[in-house]
């Protein structure tokens, strides 16, 4: 008798991409790219922002933990003080717009 697998409930990418912005610990950011990389997929940091943008409070993603590749925050706005807010309340302290590099999430293996 053949095994029963469940269904997926997203692709690969997504699950993927979910699974890594999951583990992005309290306190740490990541960039998108790290986050495509760290996935499995390389190049797809824009496939990243669309999941964050569609699953995060469905999936409980700490969607305020990632950021651009230059270490800002992309929104603008009203996001941008709600992301900011959040991850001052996680402890990190900016430099200006900057997120100092005590705070990037690196453990890549």
């Amino acid at each position: 008798m053949a095994l029963s697998r469940s269904p997926q409930k997203y692709k690969p990418i997504t699950e993927s991409i979910i699974a890594v912005v999951k583990g992005i610990p309290r306190g740490y950011v990541a960039s998108y790219r790290e986050i495509a990389e760290r996935a499995g997929y390389p190049g797809a940091a824009r496939q990243v922002a669309r999941t964050l943008s569609s699953l995060s409070d469905k999936e409980h993603l700490p969607w305020h933990r990632v950021v651009n590749s230059q270490w800002k925050i992309s929104l603008k706005g009203e996001g941008e003080s709600i992301q900011r807010l959040m991850l001052e309340e996680e402890g990190i302290i900016f430099c200006t717009d900057l997120i100092p590099l005590e705070y990037r999430w690196h453990t890549m293996t």
